[in-house]
């Protein structure tokens, strides 16, 4: 007699749901591993992928400086975009797929991999960035419409999240795309709890999963490889990429606040605090960074990102430019 596979399928989700009851950190769910070619040929889902970093630029009268940033951690605002640009060329010249784990961020390397936290869920995620944006003010990161359901923001469109860039995973990726003279540089503190690298180093030359071929003669440097000698179309790089969530602990409670500066000197705080008593309740915040003392200056806290977007725009009419949402 066959086993009833219905019956399996509902006594190993009782299980999980006791095993995702009793750890700090638990793999909430794995989807099919999907496995990204790129290729130097059209028909390829990576077509044209190049390693980026990029000039600085500017939209909305905003600069922005890329940078090869390895020690990178934020928390904010993170948002999803998807139908619009699904097929659309990515910043470094990938095509962007709704429906695969990628996101946009303003200046780290094209690709890099970061993990994000939903801060309201606990769920969290390693992604790919082959894209830049998000250029609404207070966003810190624009995720593909799958990573959105997979942290689970996708119907509110946004949420409170944390993003670290993994630098061990991120200098391996670059170097697979053939960049070399990386400083080895060691990565941002992250919780205890935290899961291992899940992707590491074959004979000190490429990522566990990447195969890497003699980069096409054809092929134009990238505005990048001019000056580096980097490859600006790897023949084949092949990365594996999963939907492994996790659920990982955050604070009980985190309170989303808009920073119009911070200060070393106590005095240019209050004087900030002074100049913001029209705007809203201005409030001054100590803080240690490098055992040095420094005077946040904030709005807040508000009771949702709607409510904070709308402290934002005010501080940015009033000529507050450089002001920006963050959680805490």
């Amino acid at each position: 007699m066959r086993a009833n596979p219905i019956k399996f399928i509902v006594i190993g989700m009782t299980l999980l749901a006791g095993v995702l009851s009793g750890c700090a950190e638990t793999r909430l769910f794995i989807h099919g591993a999907k496995r990204i070619t790129g290729s130097a040929t059209p028909e390829g889902p990576m077509r044209g992928g190049r390693y980026k970093v990029g000039k600085p630029y500017q939209i909305g009268k905003v600069w922005y400086y890329p940078k090869s940033d390895y020690a990178y951690a934020e928390t904010g605002i993170g948002s999803w975009y998807g139908p619009q640009f699904d097929g659309k060329d990515t910043a470094n010249g990938e095509t962007f797929d709704m429906n695969s784990v990628s996101a946009a961020h303003r200046t780290l390397p094209l690709p890099s991999i970061v993990r994000v936290v939903n801060l309201d869920n606990g769920r969290a995620l390693n992604v790919r960035v082959n894209d830049r944006g998000p250029f609404a003010r207070g966003r810190i990161i624009d995720l593909s419409r799958r990573a959105a359901q997979l942290l689970g923001f996708e119907k509110q469109g946004t949420a409170k999240v944390r993003v670290e860039i993994l630098a061990r995973e991120s200098q391996q990726l670059a170097s697979a795309y053939g960049v070399s003279g990386l400083k080895e540089t060691k990565p941002h503190p992250v919780p205890n709890a935290a899961p291992t690298s899940r992707v590491a180093s074959v004979k000190l030359a490429a990522p566990e999963g990447f195969k890497t071929a003699a980069p096409d003669k054809n092929s134009e440097p990238s505005e990048f490889g001019k000056s580096a000698g980097v490859p600006s179309h790897p023949k084949i790089v092949e990365l594996k990429l999963d939907e492994t969530v996790s659920v990982v602990p955050v604070p009980a409670s985190s309170g989303i606040f808009v920073q119009a500066g911070a200060f070393a000197r106590y005095e240019n705080a209050n004087r900030l605090r002074a100049l913001l008593s029209s705007v809203g309740d201005a409030r001054i915040y100590q803080v240690t960074v490098s055992k040095q003392p420094f005077f946040r200056v904030r709005l807040g806290p508000a009771t949702t990102v709607d409510e904070a977007d709308k402290m934002l725009a005010k501080l940015v009419a009033s000529g507050y430019d450089k002001a920006r949402i963050i959680v805490d």
